[in-house]
């Protein structure tokens, strides 16, 4: 089932890229790795913990207006009675401070979290990302509210720049094999046996000694500080972000991309990605599809996908696990 599951869509992503040619290729390419790098990140969460978080967009979304402020020289003003401060930081000094930033507020929010179970903890994740939403719109002073930040820098080191396309998706698949690389420590790791074997009999592991909430606040904030490298990618690769990036939809979409994949894999998270990604850019070629419904026709069917797969392979196309 995996082999052919990998081969099919691997493939089908192959030739339709190189139909579509090359900078089509690239951008894809792109939205996959950094879709992928938030989807690796969740599943080591709801995975290998079994803890479901529909929060991740708030990490995502503060890594992203972290690089942002820091980076934009974009000038602005606030209700045209009050400038706002712009730093000008190059992408590099910037974006170690997002991933850390990222970890700090999962720390002191997973603190909290810790106390909570199984579906209060979807709740409490839930409200989380909504706080994290209205802070983008509302703390104008800061992101700018509804008019977004844009101008946003593109990675430079000395005479070289990430400013091409292709220079930008290597250097995202850079991070991408990092990430991977790091997870796939984390879950071969005898840290990561304990994070499984809470996942399936929290009391258990808890008999044997194991400090469950140490374990399970560790991976939440190595979980976060990738979401935080993703977004701070995003945001120097669009050049321009606002709330409407960030909305709690982001984050229930990134929830079905690691369930459609499979839980307690990291590949599966990479087929889950790049389901999505041929998903949301093949609706764009539908000849009888308005351009403005692309978006809700990919969720439809989208959620189409889930359903099957519940009924018929509730774990996942690859995946160990299920919810």
């Amino acid at each position: 089932m995996e082999l052919w599951a990998y081969l099919l869509i691997g493939g089908g992503a192959v030739v339709f890229m190189v139909w579509q040619g090359t900078g089509f290729a690239i951008s894809v390419g792109t939205v996959f790795a950094i879709w992928a790098i938030l989807a690796v990140s969740l599943n080591l969460v709801v995975g290998f913990t079994g803890l479901l978080s529909v929060g991740h967009v708030g990490f995502f979304g503060l890594g992203a207006y972290t690089v942002a402020v820091l980076t934009s020289d974009a000038a602005y003003e606030q209700l045209r009675t009050e400038a706002i401060s712009t730093f000008g930081l190059p992408f590099f000094a910037a974006l170690p401070i997002a991933i850390l930033l990222a970890g700090l507020v999962a720390l002191a929010v997973g603190i909290v979290f810790n106390r909570f179970r199984d579906d209060i903890f979807v709740l409490v994740s839930f409200g989380f990302a909504i706080i994290a939403f209205n802070l983008f719109l509302n703390l104008r002073s800061v992101t700018r509210g509804a008019f977004g930040i844009h101008e946003i820098a593109r990675p430079e080191i000395g005479p070289w720049t990430f400013d091409g396309e292709l220079q930008f998706l290597a250097l995202v698949a850079a991070f991408l094999a990092l990430v991977i690389l790091i997870s796939w420590f984390i879950v071969t790791s005898s840290f990561g046996r304990v994070l499984t074997a809470i996942r399936e009999d929290e009391q258990a592991t808890e008999v044997f000694g194991y400090q469950v909430t140490h374990f399970k606040l560790a991976i939440w904030v190595i979980s976060a500080m990738m979401a935080g490298l993703a977004g701070g990618l995003f945001a120097s690769w669009t050049t321009f972000i606002d709330p409407n990036s960030f909305i709690l939809l982001e984050s229930m979409l990134l929830v079905c991309i690691v369930i459609l994949g499979g839980l307690a894999t990291i590949w599966g998270s990479l087929l889950g990605a790049i389901v999505f990604v041929l998903l949301e850019e093949g609706m764009r070629f539908i000849p009888f599809l308005p351009a403005e419904y692309v978006g809700q026709a990919r969720q439809v069917v989208l959620g189409i996908l889930l359903v099957v797969l519940m009924l018929f392979r509730p774990q996942g196309l690859v995946g160990r696990y299920k919810l």
